[in-house]
C-alpha cells in the first residue's frame, strides 16, 4: 500500500487509511462493550462525536452493528460474528426482541427486560427502564440476576429441558450462595418448577430479590430451547401480585411468542 509522505520525506497516513481504523476502532468498541451509546464510543477513543456518528452509521449501513429500539445502544450484529470472539450469541435475540419490547413498554408503562442464560444467572441483554418513568432502577444492561430469587429465573429453570435444570441447580448447590439454600431445597423447588410450568410465567412476589419491587417473566421457548425471558418490573406498594397477573401475563406470553427467533 502506497503512503503518502509529508515535506520532509516521513510517510504519513492517507485519509481513507486514517478513517479506515478508525472504523475498525470504533468496531472493536462496539464488540467489546456488548452495547453502548455513540457519545459513550467518541469519549472511550476520544475522537469527534460527528466522526463517531458518521462511523456508526456507516456500519450500521453495512450491517455490522444495529442500534437498539430501546435504549439507543449500538451492538453487533451477526455477520460480525468472524470479526472477533467478543461476539455474544445473546446479541441476536436482542436484537429480534427490541422492537417487541418498546412496543410492549408503551402499553405496560412498568420497565421491562430481556435477560439470557450465562453461567449459572440470567443476564439482562434489552431493558426499558431507561425509557420508563415508572423504573427505580438504572443501568440494568449487563445485570445479573439470581436463578432462584428471580421470575426470570425460575421461568428459565421451568421451561429448559430437565437434563439441563438438573446440571444448573448442581452448580447453583456447588456455589452454595447463602441467599439461595432455602430455594434449594428439593420439595420447594419442585413445587416452584410444577406451578411456573403449568402457569407459563413465573412470579416473584415476596421480596425475595428486591424488597421493593415485584415481578413476571415469561420464556421465549422454540424447538424446545429456551432463548431467554421477558420480564415485567413494579413496585409492590402500587400493584398486587393478582391484578398484576390480571393486567401484565396474557401480553407477555403473546410478545415472548411473536419474537422472531430462529430455531
Amino acid at each position: 500500500m502506497s503512503k503518502e509522505r509529508t515535506g520532509t520525506g516521513a510517510p504519513r497516513q492517507s485519509e481513507g487509511v486514517r478513517a479506515f481504523k478508525r472504523g475498525l476502532d470504533v468496531l472493536r468498541e462496539v464488540n467489546r462493550s456488548g452495547g453502548i451509546r455513540a457519545g459513550d464510543v467518541a469519549r472511550a477513543l476520544d475522537l469527534p462525536r460527528p466522526t463517531v456518528y458518521r462511523l456508526l452509521e456507516t456500519l450500521e449501513e453495512l450491517g455490522y452493528i444495529a442500534r437498539s429500539a430501546s435504549d439507543d445502544r449500538f451492538r453487533v450484529t451477526r455477520r460480525a460474528l468472524s470479526l472477533g470472539d467478543g461476539y455474544d450469541p445473546g446479541v441476536v435475540i436482542c436484537q429480534a426482541a427490541a422492537p417487541y419490547l418498546a412496543e410492549l413498554s408503551k402499553t405496560l408503562v412498568w420497565p421491562v427486560d430481556l435477560s439470557t442464560y450465562e453461567n449459572a444467572a440470567m443476564v439482562v441483554q434489552e431493558t426499558t427502564h431507561s425509557r420508563s418513568p415508572l423504573s427505580i432502577d438504572r443501568g440494568m444492561i449487563g445485570k445479573r440476576l439470581p436463578m432462584l430469587r428471580t421470575s426470570a429465573g425460575r421461568a428459565y429453570l421451568a421451561a429448559c429441558p430437565a437434563r439441563e435444570r438438573d446440571l444448573i441447580v448442581n452448580h447453583l448447590r456447588r456455589i452454595d450462595e447463602a441467599d439461595d439454600r432455602p430455594f434449594l431445597d428439593e420439595a420447594r423447588l419442585d413445587r416452584m418448577i410444577a406451578e411456573t410450568a403449568r402457569r407459563g410465567y413465573a412470579i416473584r412476589s415476596e421480596g425475595e430479590y428486591n424488597p421493593k419491587t415485584a415481578s413476571i417473566a415469561v420464556p421465549i421457548v422454540r424447538g424446545g430451547v429456551v432463548f431467554g425471558c421477558i420480564s415485567i418490573i413494579w413496585i409492590r406498594s402500587a400493584l398486587g401480585i393478582e391484578e398484576a397477573i390480571a393486567q401484565f401475563a396474557a401480553q407477555l406470553q403473546e410478545t415472548a411468542a411473536a419474537i422472531p427467533v430462529e430455531v
